[in-house]
């Protein structure tokens, strides 16, 4: 679909009178189980001296009040399901908008040591994160952080053909984010596969027969009983035998219980999202490696998550008093139920791993296929390894409203470095984010905001955003010739474009003036390739005395009194500044 907010318009509307019909059947399987309750109350009652009849009204009673009370769950299930999906697609109609800023800003991902992380508004409130983060568990979260930061360019046309997919796939990935979404897992995968790994069995091997023989011999004895063959006496003494067993075990048993309880949630909620990936044919090269790589020589991934979540579930039932006492005394069911969860950690736990990180891939990629559906208008670019680094016809900033924002055609070739000069808030700065992230998400493999894109893969580095640390007892100049420092030498061990706004700030102008040229000269000697936006116009001589130097520049003009901008990238040397003037206008001066 060509129009992204109409499909979420139109799915909305779907699933709101979907969900509102589930729920008038919720009321009426509730209506009914009360009404089955009075009923089999009172036939009870009235029955009360014929007890054949008595019986069979309850037990028909509790038949139909279990199945309605079945029935009801999955309708419930069935509602809360909708209900998420109309919330997903409410939520993706008020970022259309450019209601997003209440979303998470991931400022915890924030590195100012990193190569790009804190100069680009990748992270913080209106950044690029929060705008394209629909990630539903924290592995997912990170996953989707750690592919905007690698700064790699290999297996970009694996990663585009897999987004690609996604994005032609809107139902799959909304159910996909709505079966995540209604599970509240408090349990870390990471701190899982470490309790996994590091977990050291218990029970001997004959646990996996004895609670058996246990059950049959029980059984007989209730036979017997029955037929008044021995006592119910009998009975009481195997009761406590089962529990003098159970207890040799009880601390343990307590101890596994305790962790197995943490982890329901997860597996439960992993056991649903691999199933979703299991069953959907997909075709992209990477999107088929990783569903190989839950498959398993003889049950599903999803299948093997489900028979531990249906053993931890059974263990759980310790927790009832009457089961407790009956279920271990008489047939072991905590050791028996122990013994299952630690015969599949035997048998799965170098797996996990593996299962989790497949989910948190899909959970991440979901968002890159969403941002590429929700944006028809991007393009994904053509990648090359021909002397052109970036070759953009219309780049704009993914953000800003399409409406109001003004393209610019890019040609920049290897080892080319541009200068832009401009006027204050002549969109330098933002220039120089819009071709920064332009490289990112084309290396993460997403589509571009350009209507057309060639593009020759290149790690970026940047030094834009610099500031002095109290806590380091390092002054913002040093700061800032730390940074430098950590470009040169970066540059020196592989190729990076590299962008830079306005370098040593913390000095005075006619040294600041001899720094930039020489860090500049220095730059293209080494062959980098980037860009420099700076005030300082001296620098754009070395245009006159370096091939590889050019030109570039933002204007700002004033007319009938104010001042005015048009965004445009040029060539050539900014000669109308406007500090004087905007000083002027504010009544400062």
């Amino acid at each position: 679909m060509n129009n992204p907010l109409l499909y979420y318009q139109q799915h909305l509307e779907t699933y709101k009178t979907k969900a509102d019909k589930l729920y008038k059947r919720m009321t009426s399987l509730g209506v009914f189980r009360v009404m089955v309750f009075i009923a089999t109350g009172f036939g009870v009652y009235l029955s009360f001296n014929y007890w054949q009849i008595a019986v069979l009204i309850l037990v028909v009673g509790i038949g139909v009040f279990v199945f309605l009370l079945l029935k009801y769950t999955d309708v419930k299930a069935e509602h809360n399901f909708n209900q998420a999906l109309v919330k997903i697609n409410e939520e993706e109609i008020k970022i259309a908008s450019g209601d997003f800023h209440h979303r998470s800003e991931g400022l915890q991902f924030q590195n100012p040591n990193h190569f790009y992380s804190l100069d680009i508004d990748l992270f913080g409130r209106g950044s690029f994160f929060q705008f394209i983060n629909r990630t539903t568990i924290k592995e997912g979260t990170q996953k989707l952080t750690d592919s905007f930061l690698a700064n790699t360019t290999d297996a970009i046309v694996f990663r585009q053909g897999a987004i690609k997919e996604l994005c032609s796939k809107p139902k799959w990935r909304q159910h996909y984010s709505a079966t995540s979404s209604l599970v509240e897992v408090k349990t870390l995968a990471k701190d899982i596969i470490n309790w996994l790994d590091n977990y050291k069995p218990f029970l001997p091997k004959m646990m996996g027969w004895l609670p058996l023989a246990f059950t049959l011999i029980t059984l007989v004895l209730i036979g017997l009983a029955m037929f008044s063959l021995i006592t119910a006496d009998s009975i009481g003494y195997w009761l406590l035998v089962g529990l003098g067993i159970s207890g040799t075990y009880l601390k343990k048993v307590n101890s596994l219980a305790s962790n197995t309880d943490k982890l329901k949630d997860t597996f439960r909620q992993y056991a649903s999202l691999l199933k979703h990936i299991e069953n959907e044919n997909f075709t992209s090269e990477l999107l088929k490696q990783k569903q190989q790589q839950i498959q398993s020589d003889d049950k599903k991934a999803s299948t093997i998550f489900k028979d531990l979540s249906k053993s931890l579930d059974a263990l759980d039932n310790r927790n009832n008093l009457i089961s407790a006492i009956f279920g271990n005394g008489l047939f072991l069911s905590d050791l028996r139920n122990s013994y299952h969860i630690e015969q599949w950690i035997k048998k799965h736990a170098n797996k996990v791993a593996d299962w989790f990180e497949v989910v948190s891939f899909f959970d991440a990629y979901n968002s890159l296929g969403g941002f590429a559906f929700n944006h028809p208008e991007f393009v994904f670019p053509k990648i090359s390894t021909n002397k052109m680094v970036i070759k953009a016809e219309e780049l704009g900033h993914p953000l800003l409203n399409k409406n109001k924002r003004v393209d610019s055609d890019l040609l920049i070739e290897n080892e080319q470095f541009f200068i832009v000069t401009g006027a204050n808030m002549a969109g330098k700065s933002t220039f120089l984010r819009t071709v920064s992230l332009h490289i990112v998400m084309a290396n993460v493999g997403l589509p571009v905001c350009a209507k057309s894109s060639q593009y020759s893969p290149v790690k970026l580095i940047t030094s834009m955003r610099t500031s002095d640390s109290l806590t380091d007892d390092s002054s913002y100049f040093f700061s800032e010739l730390t940074r430098l420092k950590h470009i040169v030498d970066a540059i020196a061990k592989e190729p990076y474009f590299i962008v830079l706004d306005e370098i040593l700030k913390g000095t005075n102008s006619t040294d600041k003036a001899i720094g930039s040229r020489k860090f500049v000269e220095k730059l293209v000697a080494s062959n980098a390739t980037g860009i420099i936006a700076t005030h300082d116009l001296s620098l754009c001589e070395i245009e006159k005395e370096l091939d590889d130097v050019k030109n570039y520049y933002f204007d700002a003009k004033i007319i009938n009194d104010e001042l005015y901008f048009d965004y445009t990238l040029k060539q050539g040397i900014c000669q109308n500044m406007n500090a004087s003037f905007l000083l002027k206008k504010m009544e400062i001066v």
